[in-house]
């Protein structure tokens, strides 16, 4: 069976399902798609299957151009019924992984994708999970989930777990030229799933599924604590009234020894602040403490509050009070250029400044409406940029790239510069962080 699918792999005959239709999944099918292999994306989400029935992409970073012409050839397809899982030779797992709000991995997409796949597996099918999630998922809950049904993993059909690595907006590292670390229950596993991405990019073998889903979160994890690092850098550096953007700038002249990254106000997405997390409980079911990982979460976690104090300070330098002040927040998505808006940091803030009684504004070109505010309200974004000097102070939260700074510079009367947005600017109504 193994030299049947490695056949169907490299001939591209096999049929793939990806299960997760999102800023994952939906490029990885596009790609595979694209290297000849017919695709079928599953979804609970009957908007998404519409859209890509008809050829309509609703991810910025894949091409509507491609889908139209992958759906016409028939290459690749969506739907809803998960009873096609049948059919499939592959099924590839990129469901989100969120954290409950104790901080507790919830890994109840996993388990309801794997529990839709184990009604039909047959023998000699290829599983591969992409989701983040704690070392130890695919042996301790995927695997028994599916030998529940009698088969064997590792003879009856195959398993690997493959960490995702979508980067969304980046126009340097795509899904072509980012290698793909891959670990399977056994050899042949891990052959399989190395030929699956090998069709599109180089495939990197590890020794073990824990291994793969290790390295995930050691990524995260290292820029959530480098980015922790440099936040609580910025905050001596007020202290000390020297600038933590200068200070950056010079170290990062070191061609050695050094790698640059930056304060802000907050993180957000869909990794960075949850994946350390997934790694610090698993932890503690061992009894160890991942220190490093705990301060570096109360670090990041300080920043929007920190972001409010900073507003709060630059309006009682001109005499202004913070509660019935007028402020706009500029972009709310959690980084430049997308329109996602997940463990955002503007929303902490907007929160937080709502609750403070400011009368508050956003503006975001991708981002019309946020429906999930936590003060109970819904927010829309102003259509322009207009009549800035009605704002007691302007925050640039998120450094979208299509909005007008020379504008926001020319009639702010106040602004809060989270992104060093301004770094060339020598003015004193700029404040940064």
């Amino acid at each position: 069976m193994h030299k049947q699918l490695l056949n169907k792999i490299n001939t591209r005959i096999a049929k793939i399902g990806v299960v997760g239709q999102g800023y994952v999944g939906l490029p990885l099918s596009v790609e595979l798609a694209k290297q000849g292999f017919e695709v079928m994306g599953f979804e609970v989400d009957e908007f998404k299957v519409s859209m890509i029935n008809k050829g309509k992409s609703y991810i910025g970073d894949v091409d509507t151009n491609d889908m139209k012409e992958l759906v016409s050839n028939k290459k690749f397809s969506a739907t809803l019924d998960f009873k096609n899982f049948a059919k499939m030779d592959i099924i590839i797992i990129c469901v989100p992984t969120p954290l409950r709000k104790s901080k507790d991995p919830d890994v109840s997409y996993i388990v309801e994708a794997v529990a839709n796949i184990k009604k039909t597996l047959r023998k000699g099918q290829l599983i591969i999970l992409e989701s983040t999630t704690y070392p130890g998922t695919t042996d301790e809950l995927v695997t028994p989930m599916l030998e529940e049904t009698g088969l064997n993993a590792g003879e009856d059909f195959f398993l690997a777990f493959s960490p995702e690595r979508i980067d969304p907006s980046n126009k340097k590292f795509g899904i072509k030229n980012t290698p793909k670390v891959v670990g399977g229950l056994c050899e042949k596993c891990t052959d399989l799933a190395a030929a699956v991405y090998g069709s599109f990019t180089k495939a990197h073998k590890v020794s073990s599924t824990q291994t793969a889903e290790m390295v995930k979160l050691l990524e995260n994890t290292f820029r959530a604590v480098n980015i922790a690092l440099v936040n609580e850098v910025a905050l001596m550096c007020n202290k000390l009234n020297i600038s933590v953007w200068e200070i950056i700038e010079a170290a990062a002249t070191k061609p050695f020894g050094f790698m640059p990254f930056y304060p802000g106000p907050g993180i957000g997405g869909h990794c960075i602040p949850l994946d350390p997390h997934y790694l610090s409980w698993k932890l503690k079911t061992l009894n160890f403490c991942s220190r490093f990982i705990e301060l570096a979460g109360e670090m990041n976690s300080k920043m929007p509050e920190y972001v409010v104090s900073t507003i709060s300070d630059a309006l009682n330098k001109k005499t202004k009070a913070l509660r019935n002040s007028k402020v706009l927040v500029l972009g709310v998505a959690y980084k430049k250029n997308v329109a996602d808006i997940r463990e955002s940091p503007a929303i902490d803030i907007i929160n937080i400044l709502i609750e403070k009684g400011v009368k508050l504004s956003y503006y975001d070109p991708y981002i019309p409406v946020i429906k999930s505010c936590g003060c109970g309200r819904v927010l829309s974004s102003i259509k322009s940029l207009s009549r800035l000097n009605k704002y007691d102070a302007v925050v640039v939260i998120t450094d979208h790239a299509n909005i007008d700074y020379e504008r926001v510079l020319k009639e702010a009367k106040v602004i809060v510069d989270t992104r060093n947005v301004f770094r060339n600017v020598k003015s004193n109504k700029i404040v940064r962080i």
